[in-house]
């Protein structure tokens, strides 16, 4: 997928790197906001077979919402593109105009917080990285979404939420067990590998971590220029998230989820830094300064024989335009741990404000963009696939041979989500986290300091962040 995550306070690039609603939902601030719009609970009494096709559902929403105008905060992002693409068909058959805001992720966090805490509601729909989940939902930010998901009227068969793949139903999406977004664009983390040289040197990718690590050690420098893997690892956010790539097959974490206690000292968090720090001795000697970018540059100008990063980024790999290496890449899950297998897991999400005085009018465009109808056209138009009937099926993924890998790996990642570990702690301090992990984490990666001390000063300081 083209989905390309940036330094989102701190945030958005570990991903780059993946509802208290009814009939009267836009009553969340005391008083009817989606009367003057014609909601008046007529959701609740609509006819039977008023919504079984995408056809029909439109003629009612038009029926109620003709005129109404929706206003969206949005990143600027493949997926976003492809949405708008689809934003006429949409207006021509529900009546409701789209009015888009798009802007780079840098600026968008901090936009709709300053229209939440602000109290100016100018805002309906808003893109929400999974990042943010628990700070939106403990802030109430956003609207929870279980009562729109589970009422036919507002979410008619043909959305098929079951569809969406379980790792991003219930692993970027939910805030205290309840949903406050729809999945639009997501990924996991896993290997490209160079098939002429595994091929050459008689080698077979890596299905376990000590494998991928000897894997990186025999084929750094066994060629003019070549390295063993390419990662990113770049001083703070981006060194963490590197290592969050692999920690959990370890069974490590920055912070137990139960308790809230900071593990950074754990002995299997200290065996994933070491095993982190090892493996990037195989890496270009400059991998310190790579953000996703530079780590996926090196990979496809034929520096690395591995790369292990975002499956947003295989198009690129895939195209002959963009990479040297094109036609001669394989793909495998991230490799399995001594705790393992595990995957990343990060994404968007489209949600409602909660101050929105047009919420089920937003709904409507919610479903329309996110169901199974139009799925296979957003991703078409370069959205970024999020549903498993997309990723099996046939003519999309002979355009990318990935999709299997992919689904590979995220059915990996959701073995996480059912331990109930999220691949993104859930903490309202989380961006402070992982900077500071980071920092020390680069810093042995340097040989500043040792892997050990690097875990014992991030556990003090994580204990001063979180409090404990």
């Amino acid at each position: 997928m083209a989905k390309q995550w940036s330094f989102v306070v701190v945030l958005a690039l570990l991903f780059s790197i993946v509802t208290a609603c009814g009939s009267n939902a836009g009553n969340s601030t005391g008083s009817n906001s989606n009367t003057s719009n014609g909601n008046t609970g007529e959701s609740q009494q609509a006819v039977d077979g008023a919504t079984d096709t995408l056809e029909k559902w439109a003629e009612t929403i038009k029926s109620k919402y003709d005129g109404t105008e929706i206003n969206l905060a949005f990143a600027s992002h493949p997926s976003t593109e492809s949405f708008q693409k689809l934003t006429g068909d949409f207006e021509k058959l529900t009546g409701i105009k789209v009015k888009w805001e798009v802007m780079e992720e840098t600026y968008l966090k901090n936009k709709q917080l300053l229209d939440y805490t602000g109290k100016t509601g100018t805002y309906d729909g808003l893109m929400v990285d999974g990042f943010w989940m628990s700070e939106y939902g403990a802030k109430k930010v956003i609207e929870p979404l279980d009562d729109y998901l589970n009422d036919t009227n507002l979410t008619p068969d043909w959305f098929d939420y079951e569809d969406i793949v379980p790792a991003y139903r219930n692993g970027i999406s939910k805030y205290n067990d309840k949903v406050y977004g729809v999945p639009t664009a997501g990924e996991t983390r896993f290997i490209a590998y160079r098939k002429d040289l595994f091929e050459k040197y008689g080698k077979t990718p890596p299905a376990t971590m000590d494998e991928f690590l000897e894997l990186a050690q025999f084929f750094n420098g066994k060629e003019d220029g070549l390295y063993g893997v390419s990662m990113r690892a770049q001083r703070g956010t981006h060194a963490a998230s590197g290592l969050m790539t692999l920690m959990y097959n370890f069974g490590g974490g920055f912070i137990n989820q139960q308790t809230g206690d900071v593990t950074m000292t754990d002995p299997k968090t200290i065996h994933a830094m070491q095993f982190y720090v090892d493996l990037l001795k195989n890496a270009p000697k400059d991998v310190a300064s790579y953000t996703h970018e530079e780590a996926l540059s090196a990979f496809t100008t034929g520096k690395a024989a591995m790369w292990l990063d975002a499956t947003a980024l295989a198009p690129r790999i895939l195209d002959p335009s963009s990479s040297e290496v094109a036609d001669k890449v394989g793909f495998v899950p991230t490799p399995e741990g001594p705790e393992g297998k595990a995957s990343a897991l990060a994404g968007w999400n489209m949600s409602i404000s909660s101050l929105s005085g047009n919420k089920e009018a937003t709904w409507a465009f919610i479903v329309y963009m996110n169901s199974k109808e139009k799925a296979k056209e957003y991703v078409l138009g370069g959205g970024v696939p999020v549903r498993t009937s997309i990723y099996t099926d046939e003519e999309l993924v002979a355009s990318d041979p990935s999709y299997p890998v992919q689904l590979e790996a995220l059915n990996d990642a959701n073995v996480l989500v059912e331990k109930g570990i999220s691949w993104i702690p859930p903490h309202e301090k989380l961006g402070q986290i992982l900077d500071r992990v980071g920092y020390y984490v680069s810093s042995a990666m340097s040989g500043e300091i040792s892997v050990q001390e690097a875990a014992e000063k991030s556990q003090t300081e994580l204990e001063d962040i979180v409090g404990k």
